[in-house]
């Protein structure tokens, strides 16, 4: 037998092995991602699409939220303030909530928050914002590294399928508008004008790249902002999906009832969550893009108002098999449904 030969079998036995360590924790079926407090306090929770085996993966005294999958699902990416109460910081564990790791050695100063993943693993996006300083921005970091890049605008970010662009909310004296920022040139790109929807934001992709889900409200701020105003004001906060061209802008949910936020669109299209106030706790709500129909995920009350909210999907149909790399997958489905 040739030694080339037997050198080649090996590296593919060990290559195997090695890609079964590696997925070896990545969920099997589609599950969501959101954030509870019937704990006490702010928890990771991972459920299944339907509501059902509703886990918690964090099980810590400090608040954990704003979870985000990593491409393969084989990790996620979270907000803590592990470090202290006046600060949050970016962490990394494991699909089942093992290995838990601060993102960067540095510990932030005021809060890192909202995270993104990039479709290739190796970035990611997220907004910070320091009163003490007067610090706020948009930033870029990659991992590995220990300094992040300012991006000139732009919060509540979420990447395209594709890896080209991060589509983000921009605010100006009027409103905000949902704006794609393009990653290599840094041009940005506004496709929906005030005129149709006064207020832009938290954006969420298809898995195809094709149309987003964004929360909005259609109503100019009012101009002397007493509480009662403005919470009739945020109440008709609602949800939307739109091409990504700007075209074919549709309203999900109605604005009667209280505001629904934090959409997150299913890797498929078919289907958005929300988050919206019921019987005095926030709830995460599913409805169908199509059928409108609605269904409720969550029950459980808890100590705060803020009971259950937002939501990351990842689904196993729409992640490609890719080569273990140090730095996370290289192969996008965006990629490969473009071809």
């Amino acid at each position: 037998m040739k030694p080339t030969f037997v050198l080649c079998a090996l590296s593919l036995i060990l290559l195997s092995a090695t890609i079964c360590a590696v997925s070896a924790k990545t969920p099997t079926t589609p599950k969501i991602l959101f954030t509870s407090t019937r704990d006490g306090n702010r928890e990771i929770y991972m459920m299944n699409p339907d509501g059902s085996e509703q886990v918690n993966l964090t099980q810590h005294p400090a608040s954990d939220m704003s979870a985000a999958w990593s491409p393969t699902g084989e990790q996620i990416l979270f907000v803590s303030d592990r470090q202290g109460t006046r600060v949050r910081d970016l962490y990394v564990m494991d699909a089942d909530g093992s290995n838990v790791r601060r993102v960067f050695k540095k510990k932030a100063k005021g809060r890192r928050e909202r995270p993104t993943w990039s479709p290739d693993g190796k970035q990611f996006a997220y907004g910070y914002t320091d009163w003490d300083r007067g610090e706020f921005g948009h930033y870029l970091g990659t991992f590995g590294e220990a300094d992040a890049e300012l991006l000139p605008y732009g919060s509540g970010s979420a990447w395209s399928p594709d890896g080209s662009e991060i589509a983000c909310s921009v605010s100006h004296q009027f409103g905000s508008h949902l704006t794609f920022i393009n990653v290599r040139t840094r041009k940005l790109e506004q496709p929906l004008p005030n005129k149709v929807l006064q207020w832009q934001y938290t954006p969420s992709w298809s898995a195809t790249g094709d149309r987003l889900s964004i929360a909005g409200n259609r109503h100019p701020i009012p101009a002397i902002l007493d509480r009662e105003l403005h919470n009739a004001w945020a109440a008709k906060d609602t949800i939307f999906i739109v091409n990504r061209d700007g075209t074919g802008l549709r309203q999900l949910v109605e604005e009667a009832g209280p505001w629904a936020l934090l959409p997150a669109l299913s890797p498929d299209g078919s289907e958005v969550l929300y988050t919206q106030e019921i019987n005095g706790h926030s709830q995460i709500f599913k409805i169908d893009v199509n059928s409108g129909v609605r269904t409720q995920l969550t029950h459980i009350g808890g100590p705060f108002r803020e009971t259950n909210s937002g939501g990351d999907w990842f689904d196993p149909a729409y992640t490609l098999p890719v080569l273990p790399q140090p730095d996370l997958l290289t192969t996008t489905w965006g990629d490969v449904k473009k071809e």
